[in-house]
């Protein structure tokens, strides 16, 4: 049977062995470290109106960094990536 991907959709290299596993931040499926999509999201502690005028005057507002690992469904169904087409495959391994 034909495969999909060369990678087969994960980051793992030759000769690496055994990948550790984490959860989904959404539904708590466990996945593989490098299947997982991950996104790293900076996120104001100040709500948005506030930090506005906050920074209006002259203030720091401190942000902290939200780090979120999707699995693949997830990821897709809440749009953090989109479905790519066989074109944009071939387009992305000519480059």
């Amino acid at each position: 049977m034909p495969k999909k991907r060369k990678n087969r959709g994960r980051s793992k290299g030759k000769g690496k062995g055994r990948e550790g596993y984490t959860y989904c931040s959404n539904c708590g499926a466990r996945i593989p470290k490098d299947k997982a999509i991950r996104v790293e999201r900076w996120m104001s502690l100040v709500d948005p109106q506030l930090e506005k005028e906050l920074k209006k005057q002259g203030a720091v507002v401190l942000r902290k960094k939200v780090v979120k690992e999707y699995c693949v469904s997830c990821a897709i169904h809440y749009g953090v990536v989109k479905i790519g087409g066989y074109s944009e495959r071939l387009a992305r391994e000519e480059t």
